[in-house]
């Protein structure tokens, strides 16, 4: 393991402190970043999160993608904890704590906001960062393609509709925009470069193949890093003006993230599923698809709405949280004898 790697969870710590601070610092230069945008999706965060996805795309084996439906229960359990557990946890947290036990802090409108916030992010599983946590895991590249496409063409279906019912509206639109371009700029187009890329690289040797993967671990991880420093660096001035409600907003968000993750390894465990399928079958829930969740809160309810601050903050707690479990998935792996 490389010192990237070993010292990883150091580098988004300072990653979120160098975002926070260069945000404070020079909030014109990330207002015009943000303002960098094509349907909801920030261009300079694609490209950083293209740059991380694109080492593990290369290492996709299409001979190997066919095999997945010979293992299905990995699929299952990716299927069940996104659209019939997570969407329903979420409402509930929401409501327990904004309704009741933040009840006194919290006036009853802005509670509801906050609650339809944790709503959409809960009806949004992840797309993109998914590559990245699956990587980290050494999970198995072809199994979680497939789980990432077969959550995407759900995803096209069920988001409006669960959605419109935990919400208690009928007017949700889907911003197929942001859905489509942000598939496009994170499966469709690393993966085809991914692939292309292997071809060429075969075409000389597995050791050719090999050197080059080897080579690009650091860059998946700075990438990783400057997409920590360019979101802290477009809310720092929220953080700093707003940490108490951003804090009560964080802890439903925290209990839902590591308990629907231990309620995915507990399915795992009891599927019996092999360490490089359980590991991003679990992770594949618990993160989010945070563009379209933020789009939606936008247009619902508005830019400076608390729906729209649940999803964001839904952004910031993400990435230290995931790294998290990925540490609690590596240290679960099976010794090697």
């Amino acid at each position: 393991m490389g010192v990237f790697e070993r010292y990883l969870t150091l580098w988004v710590a300072l990653g979120i402190a160098a975002g926070v601070g260069l945000g404070l610092a020079s909030p014109g230069l990330f207002q015009a970043i943000a303002a960098l945008e094509l349907a909801q999706v920030n261009v300079v965060v694609a490209v950083f999160i293209w740059i991380m996805i694109y080492p593990m795309m290369i290492q996709i084996d299409w001979g190997a993608v066919k095999d997945v439906g010979k293992r299905p229960q990995g699929l299952v359990l990716t299927v069940v904890i996104n659209w019939l557990i997570k969407p329903f946890t979420m409402a509930a947290l929401g409501v327990l704590f904004f309704q009741y036990l933040f009840a006194p802090w919290v006036d009853p409108a802005s509670a509801s906001e906050y609650i339809a916030g944790m709503i959409l992010l809960g009806v949004a599983p992840c797309t993109a960062m998914v590559f990245v946590w699956s990587q980290l895991v050494k999970g198995d590249p072809n199994y979680t393609l497939v789980q990432v496409s077969v959550n995407d063409l759900i995803m096209v279906v069920a988001f409006a509709p669960i959605a419109a019912f935990l919400l208690g509206v009928t007017d949700v639109t889907v911003p197929w925009e942001t859905l489509l371009l942000s598939t496009v700029l994170y499966v469709v187009l690393p993966l085809l470069a991914g692939v292309a890329t292997r071809h060429a690289l075969l075409r000389h040797s597995e050791a050719a193949l090999a050197a080059f993967s080897a080579r690009l671990k650091p860059w998946s991880i700075a990438g990783l890093i400057a997409t920590v420093v360019l979101l802290f660096g477009f809310q720092a001035g929220t953080i700093v003006a707003q940490p108490a409600i951003i804090a009560l907003i964080a802890v439903p968000l925290l209990l839902q993230t590591y308990g629907i993750f231990f309620i995915g390894w507990w399915g795992a465990r009891l599927m019996k599923l092999p360490h490089d399928v359980a590991g991003p079958a679990c992770l594949i829930g618990t993160s989010n698809f945070f563009e379209l969740a933020v789009a939606v809160a936008i247009s619902l309810f508005g830019l400076n709405s608390g729906a729209a601050l649940a999803t964001v903050v839904g952004v910031l707690v993400e990435v230290p949280v995931m790294l998290s479990l990925v540490a609690m998935v590596n240290a679960w792996a099976p010794k090697r004898a």
